[in-house]
């Protein structure tokens, strides 16, 4: 039986983004394996053997070393067709033990889902990364990159035998359609998270991290309650700065107008009670929460990268801002221009179709197909 393996250094990485594509193998008659780092009692759907390989997050961590040695090993005994990595390391770890396995057939396949170096990223991200993915493009059959910037310095740049770009990994749209939320649910919501009617609510979903830049957002906010005191942020999410942001938001007396949600689970249902998605991110490599920003009817307002610029269109569906008096100066007239916040709205769903999960399987499956045949 024809085998494929899909690589990712955490189980979270395949349960949220690469069911489909399990089963889609499934279904052409493959066994299907995964390896991660987690559990080995964590099964997946569609997934015929787990292996635990010890991929740890950080390059310089020893267990890396052995993590090579026990990918060779997996490589070597089961003779895939096909093997496909997500996530730096997993990436990292797999084409390093792949030599032997290339020279009987396997191919590589390795998705970026936005490389760790790339304009404006730190010069230390690029003395680190770069050389490293460089010279593992020499060992890849197959790079997939998610946004323009990262394809055009691959294929100019990269040994890849092949280059592609696909719209991201798919956003199952049906969880953010446009139904609103029954009188009941969407009352007994607001009360929870404290919404009065003719509130301006904003919403951020991300990890509260030096990266995700939400110390931008609360120190707008001080500005824009002096024009606009009915307008609220909402920071949905868990992480390493929670306890410093949740100090910032209290001494700038911030408790009426920012609220930090923490993790929550009805993303989708909490989005169909705000009125703007807002984005403060230093990189991103193709963000799905802008997608889902978007499909849930909202404009988006984000700071200009690479990934946010794929997904954001200027006086289309939202507004790309550098400075923080930019951002200021959009919401503020995004709350106050009726007309164009409806034209901004009515456009936001239709703008991100090319990245739904129909559409991005398509294109990968299309690769997937290339690369077997």
């Amino acid at each position: 039986m024809k085998k494929v393996l899909f690589v990712a250094h955490v189980d979270s990485h395949i349960r949220h983004f690469h069911l489909p594509y399990l089963k889609y193998f499934k279904e052409k008659g493959y066994e299907v394996h995964v390896a991660t780092s987690n559990d080995e009692n964590e099964k997946f759907p569609y997934c015929d053997v787990k292996h635990i390989v010890s991929f740890e997050r950080s390059p310089l961590k020893i267990n890396n070393i052995k993590a090579i040695g026990q990918m060779k090993k997996i490589l070597k005994e089961e003779n895939f067709e096909l093997v496909h990595c997500h996530t730096p390391m997993g990436g990292v770890v797999t084409r390093l033990a792949s030599g032997k396995a290339r020279k009987k057939g396997t191919k590589i396949m390795y998705t970026a889902h936005g490389f760790h170096f790339c304009k404006g990223a730190p010069i230390q991200n690029w003395a680190i990364y770069y050389p490293i993915e460089k010279m593992l493009s020499k060992r890849t059959d197959v790079l997939i990159t998610i946004n323009h910037e990262d394809y055009y310095l691959a294929k100019e740049k990269f040994y890849a035998k092949r280059v592609e770009m696909i719209h991201g990994i798919g956003v199952d749209d049906k969880k953010f359609n446009e139904a609103p939320l029954g009188s009941e649910e969407k009352e007994k919501l607001q009360k929870e998270l404290n919404i009065h009617d003719g509130d301006f609510v904003m919403m951020y979903v991300a990890e509260l991290n030096k990266n995700k830049n939400q110390l931008l957002l609360i120190e707008a906010m001080q500005e824009i309650i002096k024009n606009a005191i009915d307008c609220k942020l909402y920071l949905i999410g868990k992480g390493s700065l929670e306890d410093d942001y949740k100090n910032k938001i209290s001494e700038l007396h911030l408790e009426k107008n920012i609220y930090m949600l923490g993790y929550r689970s009805d993303v989708n249902q909490l989005l169909k009670l705000a009125d703007l998605y807002v984005a403060s991110s230093l990189r991103e490599g193709l963000p799905i929460n802008l997608v889902e920003g978007a499909l849930s009817g909202l404009p988006i307002l984000a700071k200009k990268n690479r990934g946010h610029n794929e997904i954001v269109q200027d006086d289309v569906n939202g507004y790309l801002f550098e400075t923080k008096d930019e951002f200021i100066s959009k919401v503020i007239q995004l709350k106050s221009d009726k007309e164009l916040y409806s034209h901004m709205k009515e456009n936001a769903r239709m703008s991100v179709q090319k990245f739904i999960l129909e559409n991005a399987f398509s294109e990968q499956k299309k690769i997937y197909e290339e690369v077997l045949k």
